[in-house]
């Protein structure tokens, strides 16, 4: 058994290989310890989304707590990770649990913490317990019965999803969204999202809103390359104004226009500044991490607005949220909120927030993004994750560390940021990062530049660099 860890954002590992029933009753022990020893009588919020065994991993997790005689409101229904943080605030809970892999491939699950306050559980308070994981639960599973706590009243089985509804009608106008001169569409990816959007949203084009741990296949990340269906189908409709797709969990997001086209997540954090700044005039910091576009500072600089880089990982964001005026925080993988809501990833919050957009002004999203690129400039990002080995992997990190890399082919770099992976700077506006993933065996490298042409160059040059270690 590989030692249990907690990467950027919780503990994933394969079902039924290190995700086990077993597995999940020692990471629920060190929590319920941990829980123990920092708060008097504390009270845990459960809840597990789509995938295969969630409801079975949740109902573990329950068992263990309440048999540490810990209160827990476990959710009747497979539910998104921002409704499980909702309620945590909501009820005043000391933790959250979610039982997800978030956009992992199918074959994962895995384990989430939230802090009362509604976000990711800080570092030290992960890290506390990670570090007294036991070996052995020490527990018969089969003979503890999670009826015997609901009738105890130890557990309360509840529904977090009714819960989220009317936070959504106590904070969007959902009716005049309804009737708006605007088509909408949304994409669940099979995900956690697709009950909330169906009963928000019942006559509009719904994609992939059914239950399938198998997720067709497709792991259910808001990249391009696994939305090409809802990309075609907004295309062909040719009466859709505005797609929006969130992840397994529906804690990230993604965009497309009526033409089909892709919209990253460095332009919604754009396209939310933008909103909140211009049209609301509200203020606050934008924390951002380390990977998004420079397009961010470009944006802040014209409404005097300070913009803070973290590390790769929503915690660091909801970090600085839970001490600053934060206007909007958001990260390159599409986990975004902004004023107004939890310190938390919110896909659909986030898509709300767009189409209310959309409906005040009147303006499509391209007239938006055009409006923005008129102040930034328009600009180019991709990111490539490459499957290698851990040995030639951690060969190329020393690389970097080193500082080996002087020049990509004929782009020479002027500085170098290291806050979390390595930032080659080509220019103010043009950049490659090589950095290790926190969640999955993979190394991303990304590259942001002025024109497509010279990202196609970027990425090709930096290819060249990393394979050359590999002999």
């Amino acid at each position: 058994m590989t030692k249990i860890k907690f990467g950027t954002d919780g503990w994933r590992a394969i079902i039924a290989k290190d995700f086990t029933v077993d597995n999940v009753a020692k990471v629920s022990v060190a929590v319920a310890t941990w829980l123990n020893n920092k708060y008097k009588n504390p009270t845990a919020i459960v809840g597990y989304d789509f995938r295969f065994g969630g409801n079975l991993f949740a109902e573990t997790v329950a068992k263990v707590l309440a048999t540490y005689e810990i209160k827990v409101q476990i959710c009747n229904c497979a539910i998104s990770t921002p409704a499980v943080s909702l309620a945590v605030v909501k009820e005043k809970a000391q933790i959250g649990i979610m039982i997800t892999a978030s956009h992992n491939p199918p074959d994962y699950n895995g384990y989430k913490l939230k802090g009362d306050h509604g976000g990711p559980l800080l570092e030290e308070g992960t890290k506390e317990i990670e570090a007294i994981i036991p070996e052995d639960h020490g527990l018969v599973l089969d003979s503890i019965k999670l009826d015997d706590f609901v009738k105890s009243g130890l557990v309360k089985v509840v529904d977090f999803e009714e819960m989220y509804l009317k936070h959504v009608y106590s904070n969007f106008d959902i009716e005049a969204l309804r009737k708006s001169k605007f088509k909408f569409a949304f994409d669940a990816m099979y995900g956690a999202g697709q009950n909330v959007m169906r009963k928000l949203f019942p006559d509009i084009a719904l994609l992939h809103c059914e239950n399938n741990p198998s997720f067709c296949g497709i792991a259910p990340e808001p990249l391009h390359k696994n939305l090409l269906e809802f990309s075609n189908f907004i295309a062909k409709s040719g009466n859709i104004d505005c797609g929006l797709a969130v992840d397994g969990d529906a804690d990230r997001i993604a965009l497309y226009d009526g033409k089909g086209n892709y919209i990253n997540s460095h332009l919604i954090i754009l396209i939310l500044t933008y909103y909140l700044a211009e049209y609301k005039k509200l203020s606050g910091k934008v924390v951002t991490g380390f990977s998004s576009t420079v397009k961010v500072e470009k944006l802040c600089a014209k409404y005097n607005i300070p913009v803070q880089r973290v590390r790769i990982g929503f915690k660091d964001i909801c970090k600085v949220m839970l001490q600053e005026d934060v206007l909007v925080g958001g990260e390159e993988s599409g986990g975004i909120t902004c004023k107004g809501h939890i310190p938390e990833r919110d896909g659909v919050w986030m898509g709300l927030t767009i189409w209310q957009f959309m409906n005040e002004t009147g303006k499509n999203i391209t007239q938006i993004i055009d409006e923005i690129y008129a102040i930034t400039g328009t600009f180019f990002y991709s990111r490539n994750d490459l499957k290698i080995e851990e040995k030639l992997k951690n060969k190329i990190i020393q690389a970097c560390k080193n500082d080996m890399f002087k020049q990509f082919g004929e782009f020479k770099v002027e500085r170098v940021e290291t806050l979390d992976g390595y930032k080659y700077f080509i220019n103010d506006d043009e950049w490659i990062m090589i950095r290790p993933s926190g969640t999955e065996p993979l190394l991303r490298l990304y590259a942001e530049t002025s024109t497509p042409e010279r990202l196609i160059k970027f990425h090709e040059e930096v290819l060249k660099a990393v394979n050359s270690f590999n002999v």
